[in-house]
C-alpha cells in the first residue's frame, strides 16, 4: 500500500448477465493529489461471503466490532408461534366470553388446556410441565398452576355445559336450519369409572371398556354439544334427547336434524313431528331389500337418473329418495370378492387339518372356524358341515347374489316437505353426516387424542370430553381459515351444487396442490401439523447482558417469515 494518506472503503457494483445478478466488492482507497481525487484499488472482496465483506466495511467505518456473546446472551428460548396462531383464533372466536362472562382463573386454566390439546396433546400432569417449555404458561398467566388446578377447573367448566352450548347454539344454528348429530366411542384405560361399559367398540379395542358420546353440530360439522352416556347405551336412545336439547335448552322451534340409518327409529320419528321437527335419514339394507321385493323399487329406473323419489304405505307421509352409486357397487363388489377369496383360503387350510387329523372335534373345529369369520366377516355367505372328524363348506350363491343386488344402493328418508327441501338437497344434507365422522377422527386420534381416557370420575370423563370439543371448535375454525395454504380444498361452494349421488372430487386446484406439494405462488403446501410446526419456529427468547448477572432481562421475539406472517393474518379474519 503506498505511503501517502487516504480514505480506505468498500465499493459494491452490480451488474446483470444472462438472468442473474453479480456483485463485485473492491476495497478502494481515495486520496487527493495535484487537487484532484483520485481511486486507489487495493483489493477485490468479491470472493468473501457478504456478511464478512459487512464487517470490512463497518469496521473501515470506525465501528467497535463486539461479538455477539459479549453485549448480551440467551438464557431461555421458548416456542411461541403456534401458540400465538391458538390463542389469536381464541381472541377472534371471543372463546373466553364463551367461558365466562367475566375473566377468571378458571377460564384462564381452561383455555390453556385447549391450547395444549391443540398443538400438543398430553395427560394433566404433564401438560403443567410441557407449557412451562412453550409462551403458553407466561402468555395466560399460569405457570402457577399444578394438576390439581386443572382438575378443579374441569369441575368448573362441566358446571357451565349448558350455558356455553347455548352461546354456541346461538352462533350456529337457527330455526328452519339444519343440525347433524353421530354417536361415536372412546376406550378407557382402567375399569372403576360408572360410566364404562362394554359395547359396540368403534375403536377395534377387545376387552377395552368405553364410553358413549355423541356430537351435535351445524351443516358444516362445526360443534355446538356434545352428550356423553354409558358405553353400552344404544344409539337410537341417544336421540331424542338431542331434539329436546334442541327445543328446550337452545330454543328453536323447527329444526331439521339428521342421523344415521339405525339412529333414527319408529318413536323418535313421532316424537320428532310431534315437536314439528323434520328428520333425514337413510333406510337399513333388510328395509330397502324389502322395496325391491315388492316391486316398489324398481333397478332399471336407474338407467336414465342416479336418484329418484318413491312412495311406500309402509313409510306414510315420508319421502324416500333412492339413490345408486355405481363407483360404489363396484368397490364392494370387490371387497366382498376379496373377503370371500381369503375366507375360502383359510377355510380350506381347516379341512386340510380336518384331514390329516390334526384338529378334531365338534369343539374345536368350530372354534378354529370361528375365528375365520370373526376376521373377515363374510359367514352368513358359506353353509358348513362340520363333524368330529370331518368339515366341509360351501359358497352359498344367493346369499352373494342377494347382497350383490344391494351394491351402490341406499334410500334417503326423509320428514321434510318437497317444498322446503328438494330430492338432491336431501341426499347432500345427509351425507354433511361425514362431516361429524371428520371431527371424530380428529377428536379421538389424529390431533386431539381424547382416547384412551384415564379418568375415574364420571364427571372428570364427561368434562375431559367436553374440553376436547371445545378444542375442536378452535381447530375447525383454523382449519378452515388455513385453507388456502394447506392442501385442503378451497371450493367449498361446490359442495352445494354437485351431482349428490355420484362420488365426491376435489377441485382442480386442490388436486393440484396434492400432486405437486405447491401452492399456486409456487410455496411449499402444509397439513395442519407442519404448518403448526413451522409456526413453533417463531421462538421467545429471553436476553440478558452477561457482564451483569443481576441486570434485568428483556426478550426478543423470532422475526416471522412470509409464510408465518400469512398464517397469522388468515387467522385474523376468522369470523365466529
Amino acid at each position: 500500500m503506498p505511503s501517502r494518506g487516504g480514505a480506505v472503503h468498500v465499493v459494491t457494483t452490480t451488474r446483470q448477465y444472462k438472468g442473474r445478478v453479480y456483485a463485485t466488492h473492491l476495497l478502494r482507497r481515495s486520496f487527493r493529489e495535484d487537487g484532484k481525487v483520485k481511486n486507489e484499488t487495493l483489493g477485490n472482496l468479491s470472493h468473501l461471503p457478504d456478511a464478512v465483506v459487512d464487517l470490512v466495511r463497518r469496521a473501515l467505518r470506525g465501528e467497535a466490532l463486539v461479538p455477539v456473546s459479549e453485549r448480551f446472551e440467551i438464557i431461555a428460548s421458548r416456542p411461541h408461534g403456534h401458540v400465538e396462531a391458538v390463542l389469536r383464533a381464541m381472541r377472534r372466536l371471543d372463546f373466553a366470553s364463551l367461558l365466562s362472562s367475566r375473566p377468571c382463573r378458571e377460564a384462564d386454566l381452561v383455555m390453556a388446556m385447549a391450547v395444549a390439546r391443540i398443538v400438543e396433546p398430553h395427560t394433566k400432569l404433564a401438560m403443567t410441565r410441557w407449557w412451562h417449555i412453550s409462551t403458553l404458561a407466561e402468555e395466560l398467566d399460569v405457570a402457577w398452576a399444578d394438576e390439581d388446578d386443572l382438575y378443579r377447573a374441569m369441575d368448573w367448566l362441566l358446571e357451565r355445559q349448558d350455558t356455553i352450548e347455548r352461546k354456541l347454539a346461538a352462533r350456529h344454528l337457527k330455526s328452519g336450519g339444519l343440525a347433524l348429530y353421530d354417536l361415536t366411542s372412546s376406550y378407557f384405560e382402567g375399569r372403576c369409572c360408572p360410566l364404562a361399559a362394554r359395547g359396540h367398540n368403534r375403536d377395534l379395542k377387545k376387552g377395552k371398556l368405553q364410553v358413549n358420546w355423541g356430537l351435535l353440530s351445524d351443516r358444516r360439522g362445526c360443534p355446538v354439544a356434545v352428550s356423553v352416556f354409558d358405553g353400552n347405551v344404544g344409539d337410537s336412545t341417544t336421540f331424542l334427547p338431542q331434539a329436546d336439547k334442541l327445543r328446550q335448552q337452545f330454543g328453536l322451534r323447527h329444526v331439521v336434524l339428521v342421523g344415521d340409518r339405525g339412529m333414527i327409529c319408529k318413536a323418535a320419528i313421532e316424537d320428532l313431528r310431534r315437536q314439528h321437527f323434520g328428520w333425514i335419514t337413510a333406510l337399513k339394507s333388510s328395509q330397502i331389500r324389502a322395496l325391491l321385493n315388492d316391486g316398489t323399487l324398481q333397478m332399471d329406473l336407474f338407467d336414465e337418473r342416479n336418484l329418484f323419489e318413491i312412495e311406500h304405505p309402509d313409510f306414510p307421509d315420508e319421502r324416500l329418495v333412492a339413490c345408486r352409486n355405481p363407483e360404489l357397487a363396484r368397490r364392494r363388489a370387490h371387497k366382498r370378492a376379496a373377503l370371500i377369496a381369503a375366507t375360502t383360503a383359510e377355510l380350506d387350510k381347516v379341512r386340510d387339518m380336518v384331514a390329516r387329523g390334526t384338529l378334531k372335534g365338534t369343539a374345536d373345529i368350530g372354534v378354529r372356524v370361528g375365528k375365520v369369520f370373526n376376521k373377515y366377516k363374510v359367514a352368513k355367505h358359506f353353509r358348513l358341515k362340520i363333524g368330529d372328524a370331518s368339515f366341509s363348506f360351501e359358497l352359498r350363491q344367493d346369499k352373494v347374489a342377494d347382497e350383490a343386488a344391494l351394491d351402490g344402493l341406499y334410500v334417503i328418508r326423509a320428514g321434510v316437505t318437497q317444498r322446503l327441501m328438494s330430492s338432491d338437497d336431501t341426499v347432500r344434507n345427509y351425507k354433511a353426516l361425514t362431516t361429524l365422522e371428520r371431527a371424530f377422527r380428529s377428536i379421538k386420534t389424529v390431533d386431539l387424542k381424547v382416547r384412551p381416557i384415564h379418568h375415574h370420575l364420571t364427571d372428570r370423563v364427561r368434562a375431559h370430553i367436553l374440553l376436547c370439543v371445545l378444542a375442536y371448535y378452535v381447530e375447525w375454525h383454523m382449519r378452515e381459515a388455513w385453507r388456502q395454504i394447506t392442501f385442503a380444498d378451497e371450493d367449498q361452494h361446490a359442495k352445494l351444487t354437485r351431482d349428490p349421488v355420484a362420488p365426491a372430487q376435489r377441485s382442480k386446484a386442490a388436486l393440484k396442490k396434492v400432486h405437486t406439494h405447491r401452492l399456486a405462488d409456487g410455496s411449499h403446501a402444509h397439513c395442519f401439523h407442519t404448518l403448526l410446526e413451522t409456526l413453533a419456529t417463531v421462538v421467545r427468547n429471553t436476553c440478558r447482558i452477561p457482564s451483569d448477572t443481576t441486570a434485568a432481562t428483556f426478550d426478543l421475539v423470532t422475526t416471522p417469515n412470509a409464510l408465518q406472517r400469512h398464517a397469522w393474518q388468515l387467522i385474523d379474519a376468522i369470523k365466529p
